[in-house]
């Protein structure tokens, strides 16, 4: 549940000016945002520190979030030439995530407010994910509500109608593993570098897509759940006999890389197809997150748009990864819509967590 949502000395009929900090996973950044859309500055450090385990390991990325955070906030407002003064919020994902880095972005960004006497508001990650679109000027479409966004990243891949701020339906989730983590685990079977989804993209410009027959999970039924364990294990069966990867051949690998790549889109395409027809009333399709940096997806979803008559929203590159940018802007729409409800929040009290439904949201604004 949401804390009660007290008075603050937010006014949203102004220019909001919010300082916000982002720290769910491996990307330290902080960021000053304007309710015009504007972005004074914005600082991210993504850690090289899990290199060398092909993965992220949780307690390493809570601690570099501690050592790097607050330069990377004095750096942002350096780099902004903005005083505290004219600072009206200040705003930190407060889940989901990996909860020891979201405890060290959150208390600090507390810290900050309390000394500093602003409002805190706590942000829910995919909420943030899921409003990227709707900052101006990230694409000639302005976007309203509702609209239906893929989400689609290392941890999370839904299909999510976005109806207003905080309102929010869940049409379809992964049953097993995410979009992101299916690219990661094929590229450490391609014995491609971490992070693995961008690697084995590159090498699937040198394959040829049709090389391999994979399986499409859960094509043609209805609904717009995804499932990927089955296509990771239908690449590692391909790979019998290579299982130290400096033998596998470039071309080989490029070919699998090729035809997954291949694979996991063509059943991405299909669930979204289904989506669609499930919210006749949406305006645009939407994609956010870090897969949705990849260009052969991106493809295939304009495609689907234009099919359907839709326009087709992709933030730019640097915003579809965890940004600060984000954290900021969903503050800003949630200050806008608890104005419009006669709430003025703060949330100094809200607890960080692993785990938060978008579901729950909406109790912001019904107290």
């Amino acid at each position: 549940m949401m804390p009660s949502i007290h008075q603050s000395k937010i006014k949203t009929n102004k220019n909001l000016t919010i300082l916000s900090i982002e720290s769910s996973c491996d990307d330290t950044a902080c960021a000053l945002v304007q309710s015009d859309g504007t972005v004074f500055a914005e600082q991210i450090y993504s850690q090289k520190e899990h290199i060398e385990f092909g993965g992220v390991v949780p307690e390493i990325a809570a601690r570099a979030h501690l050592s790097h955070l607050s330069t990377l906030v004095k750096k942002t407002i350096t780099q902004a030439q903005i005083n505290w003064s004219e600072i009206d919020a200040i705003a930190a994902t407060c889940g989901p995530g990996l909860i020891g880095g979201v405890i060290v972005g959150s208390s600090f960004a507390k810290g900050l407010a309390l000394a500093q006497n602003l409002p805190f508001i706590g942000i829910n990650h995919i909420e943030a994910h899921a409003l990227t679109v709707r900052i101006p000027n990230i694409s000639s479409v302005q976007v309203q509500f509702p609209y239906l966004l893929f989400l689609t990243s290392g941890g999370h891949c839904q299909c999510i109608h976005v109806t207003n701020i905080g309102e929010y339906q869940r049409l379809g989730g992964t049953i097993d593993d995410a979009a992101g983590e299916a690219f990661d685990k094929v590229a450490k079977m391609l014995g491609l570098s971490w992070p693995g989804g961008p690697a084995l993209e590159a090498l699937a410009k040198e394959g040829d897509e049709n090389a391999f027959s994979l399986p499409r999970p859960l094509y043609g039924r209805p609904g717009c759940d995804f499932s990927f364990s089955g296509l990771k294990t239908a690449v590692a069966n391909l790979l019998t006999g290579y299982e130290n990867t400096d033998t596998l051949p470039r071309q080989l690998a490029a070919d699998i890389a090729a035809s997954f790549q291949k694979a996991i889109t063509t059943a991405i395409i299909n669930r979204l197809e289904n989506a669609i027809k499930m919210v006749p009333d949406t305006t645009l399709l939407a994609t956010a997150g870090g897969v949705a940096a990849n260009q052969y997806l991106r493809k295939r979803l304009l495609a689907l748009a234009e099919q359907y008559k839709l326009p087709f929203i992709a933030p730019p590159m640097k915003y579809c990864t965890d940004n600060a940018v984000m954290i900021g802007w969903a503050a800003i729409e949630i200050l806008h819509q608890a104005s419009n409800t006669n709430k003025l929040i703060d949330d100094i009290s809200l607890l960080p967590r692993p785990r938060w439904p978008l579901s729950e949201m909406s109790e912001r604004f019904k107290h």
